[in-house]
């Protein structure tokens, strides 16, 4: 794959259920990301934008074609590679912040980092809460903290490994209007400070202007 490339995508194609009950949810995607592109990908519900999400991401198996990331071939990998695949070169915001409950927002952002086998973890975590205005939260749990300060602490979760790509699917979707503006500032900021390739996905035209680039799907097609 070139230098200047992120993602490469090729045929992408990804069949849900099986037999009669078999569904087509992406039909024969080609795409090509640059390093450092800020990407919008945007279409109605059900148009397969959460499952190319999911495929470029490394946490689904496409069905066919080939998809390279980071210079990774994750065509070749079973779940268990693509999850190694994952660590280091991939950070993923979803519209559900996904945090442990029983884990501190601390806690939260530094397994990512333990898991990568960093031993500056803990603080790093900290630094990186710090960075998204949390310095005073490190030590209160999810159930503790707004739905704009659990997406802070996601957002510093899948930034804290500096990955050459970051996802993000309907990162405001539980948000009100104003936290939601806030936090798409930050995570506009937070990409251009660590240097990653961004892939929003949303319904928002609005927020998808703020791309360098916009792509529109249906029916799993890039259109």
């Amino acid at each position: 794959m070139a230098d200047h490339i992120a993602i490469a995508a090729r045929d992408v194609t990804l069949r849900l259920g099986r037999g009669d009950a078999a569904v087509d949810v992406l039909r024969g995607i080609d795409l090509d990301i640059a390093v450092g592109e800020h990407l919008a990908v945007l279409g109605p519900s059900g148009s397969g934008k959460s499952s190319l999400l999911a495929v470029l991401s490394g946490l689904e198996r496409a069905t066919g074609g080939s998809v390279v990331v980071a210079g990774q071939d994750f065509s070749a990998l079973d779940e268990d590679g693509l999850a190694r695949a994952r660590r280091g070169r991939i950070g993923i915001v979803l519209q559900a912040f996904h945090l442990i409950p029983t884990m501190t927002a601390a806690e939260n952002v530094a397994v990512p980092l333990e898991l990568a086998g960093r031993g500056d973890a803990r603080a790093t975590a900290e630094a990186e809460l710090a960075a998204v205005g949390l310095g005073h939260r490190l030590r209160h749990y999810p159930g503790q903290l707004s739905g704009g300060e659990q997406q802070r602490v996601a957002i510093a979760r899948a930034t804290a490994c500096r990955p050459q790509v970051l996802f993000a699917d309907e990162p405001t979707g539980n948000l009100d209007a104003a936290t939601g503006a806030a936090i798409v500032d930050l995570l506009f900021a937070r990409g251009a400070e660590t240097g990653a390739t961004l892939v929003l996905i949303t319904h928002d035209e609005t927020l998808a202007a703020r791309c360098g680039r916009v792509i529109h799907m249906r029916d799993g097609r890039v259109v």
